[in-house]
Parts: structure tokens; sequence; C-alpha cells
């Protein structure tokens, strides 16, 4: 770690662009950092001179939610890895690999293409995706070289000069009566387009803890006859048709496809009902 560098402030006392994690001068005089290889096919969340720890730290955990294993931060104005561990829990391996650098210019000298995320518009004519298309282009160009998402200052974004820095412009679409969004909210769009187009959907969900078996025809039927019980126990079918009323329970029971487990659990359910009314001297001809 640089001597010079102060942990909780995010910056070098000596003026360096230093990463405090490795020792490094990052700024653009110098090769950019090795990395392992693994981490090459994850885009580069880039963070300029963010000014509140809680963004930070909300930046890392959409990070680590949506697969972007690489982050840079520009001149952070407040860096401090404890206070974003604890809030973004279990993102230590990701903190850990911050790299710093006093320029836009310095953080994206490796990357072959960046995406910019603004919602400002501009008067030069610049080439604008919305999140979806444009995290679609920055997969297609994976292969050919790092890609970057830049976003900028919490409370003004970024200069036309950092913005030039930059082949793409991505806006977020929102009512144009409260268009604003803050700095996690936007990344967290971002980051999950990216995951999509990276095939993150194609990932299945988890199963169940424990599978069952589909319920058999036997488990149905004395469901059925359960619940015939328990709504004859409640009068149920005194004023209506018992033949329609149980065929209709029959649809529902088989568009709900229950499991052998859904099915014993149901039918216990018409069980106590009948006991209840037993119990309680409810039943029909009981006088209760």
């Amino acid at each position: 770690m640089c001597p010079s560098w102060e942990r909780r402030s995010g910056r070098c006392a000596a003026g360096g662009g230093c990463d405090p994690v490795r020792g490094d001068f990052t700024d653009a005089s110098r090769p950019p950092l090795r990395v392992d290889r693994s981490l090459l096919d994850s885009p580069i969340l880039v963070l300029v001179a963010p000014q509140d720890i809680v963004n930070i730290a909300s930046a890392v955990r959409i990070a680590k939610n949506f697969g972007i294993e690489r982050m840079r931060l520009v001149k952070p104005e407040i860096f401090d890895a404890y206070r974003i561990e604890g809030i973004a829990h279990n993102t230590a391996d990701l903190v850990e690999r911050i790299e710093f650098f006093d320029s836009l210019e310095g953080a994206l000298a490796d990357v072959s293409f960046a995406a910019v995320l603004t919602g400002r518009e501009r008067a030069a004519k610049r080439r604008a995706l919305r999140p979806r298309a444009a995290a679609e282009e920055l997969v297609a160009r994976m292969p050919a070289g790092p890609v970057a998402v830049v976003a900028g200052r919490e409370d003004s974004g970024l200069t036309n000069e950092e913005l030039d820095r930059c082949q793409l412009l991505v806006t977020i679409s929102t009512s144009p009566t409260h268009p604003s969004l803050n700095l996690a909210q936007a990344v967290a769009i971002m980051a999950h387009e990216l995951w999509v187009a990276r095939g993150g959907d194609a990932i299945p969900p988890k199963p169940p803890r424990k599978e069952a078996a589909p319920a058999t025809h036997e488990q149905l039927e004395a469901l059925f006859a359960d619940w015939e019980r328990a709504l004859r126990s409640i009068e149920f079918f005194k004023t209506r048709q018992t033949e329609s009323v149980m065929r209709s329970l029959r649809e529902i029971v088989y568009r709900g496809d229950l499991d052998g487990r859904e099915a014993s659990l149901f039918r216990a359910m018409g069980i106590e009902v009948t006991r209840f009314m037993e119990r309680t001297g409810r039943g029909p001809g009981t006088g209760g």
C-alpha cells in the first residue's frame, strides 16, 4: 500500500495516482494493473468522483449481484473499505480489487470501448442507446478487448470533456415529471441489462429444497372425498348441487397440478374441518 494513501478520504496525500490496495500508480503514464484473466470476461464499472460512501457501497453490491468483477474509482471524495463492506456484505473480494485513478483518461487507458450513463441531452450529435441495446453492444465487443460502463458525479454527472472519452452515451427512459435517477439506481439498471446480455437469465431458478412426486389418482380421490364430507359438515350443499360443486373443485385442483405433499396438506385441511364440526357439535343433524 502506498504510504501516502489516506484510506478514509480516498486520496493520496502525496498527490499521486496510487492504488491503495496494491501500492501501484495508476495514472495514464503507467501501464494498467495486471488482472486475473478470469476477470477479463467482466465489464469494468468506472465511477467518476463519487461523493457518497453509500453510493459507492451500493454500486459494489450491485456489481456483485450482476457479475461485474472489476471496479475503478476516479478521485473518490471518500473511500473506506471497512464501511463499504459493512454496507455491502460479502463483497470484500471485489472491494480489494478496486483500482484508483486520478483521471478518467487513466481509468480508460486499457479499455477498448466505453459507454457512459447520462441523463442530460447534448447539443452535439452523439450516438446514444437505451440500456438494453447498449448492453448488447458492450457484450458483443468484449471479445475484442475490455469494455467499461462509466457513471459520473451524483450532483453534476460528467463534464463534456469526460463524456468525449466515451464512445457511447446511455440514457435511461424515465417519467418526464421526475427524470432524475440516483447513481446506484442507474448503475443497477445498466448492470442488470449487462447480466441479461451475458446470459444471466439462462441460469435456472433454484429448485425446491425437497422435490415431491406428483399427486397420485388415489391421493386426489381421497382428497375429494374428504372435502365433500367437510362441505357437508358446514351445510355447503344446502343451496347448491353437490355434483356441480365437486366437479368445479376437481377442475380447480387439477389446474393446480398438486404434488403429493400439497395434496396431503389440502386433504388434511378438509379432514380438520369435519373434525372441528364434530367436536363442537355443529355438524348436520346434531342440533348445534
